[in-house]
């Protein structure tokens, strides 16, 4: 694919074992399929919008839609960037970055989540790292956010691990219940510290003034 007229599609991420990229269209049908097939306990939900409680084919549809949603909505002041990530050249999951007047607030939020059968392998850690160091090395951020729902003990074990503090408790409607998040918060310090991940970007400068971000200051 010639990215020249979305550069964003030439921005690509590396860890030790995992590639991260904005999904061109195949891509994005094999992460559809993955969300297909499920990514939780049904009788569980770690989202506060269930939108995974639709059928295997709907599930898969709306995540492809996701995909294309993100692209044509995409400002400079509002952007979501929604990565497949993949592991020996196969879709596992997805990891989002997203952001409000990031050139004025300078903070991100990430949202995630992986296919069941790539759970349990550290993937959740490399992915996270993967866009916080996007935020911070990259992009100049002075502090990204996450959260999850108190029960989620997995991503709140990959938050600890990146060095996220507690941030503040919130009671959202889910499945017509009430379910407590854990808002979370890195600052630039924490992560900096807690930084145990490497992580190659290649292909940012193309598409930085997309992102509403200049280039970092240079310790």
């Amino acid at each position: 694919m010639d990215p020249h007229h979305w550069p964003l599609y030439g921005l690509r991420l590396h860890t030790p074992r995992l590639e991260l990229r904005l999904p061109d269209i195949p891509c994005a049908d094999e992460l559809a399929t993955v969300a297909a097939g499920g990514m939780h306990d049904p009788a569980e939900m770690p989202f506060s919008v269930p939108w995974s409680d639709a059928a295997p084919k709907e599930r898969g549809r709306a995540t492809f839609q996701h995909v294309l949603s993100t692209i044509a909505e995409w400002r400079p002041e509002n952007w979501t960037l929604s990565f497949a990530v993949l592991h020996e050249g196969t879709a596992i999951g997805r990891q989002d970055l997203s952001a409000t007047d990031f050139a004025v607030t300078r903070e991100a939020t990430t949202g995630s989540w992986l296919g069941t059968a790539h759970q349990g392998q550290g993937f959740g850690t490399e992915m996270r790292a993967a866009v916080a160091h996007l935020a911070f090395a990259g992009l100049g951020a002075h502090s990204v956010t996450s959260a999850a729902f108190m029960e989620n003990g997995r991503s709140l074990g990959v938050s600890r691990r990146l060095g996220y503090r507690p941030d503040g408790l919130q009671t959202v409607a889910v499945r017509g219940e009430a379910r407590t998040l854990q808002r979370l918060r890195l600052d630039r310090a924490a992560w900096e510290e807690r930084r145990t991940v490497p992580v190659e970007v290649r292909g940012l400068e193309a598409c930085r003034e997309m992102f509403g971000a200049a280039a970092p200051e240079r310790p």
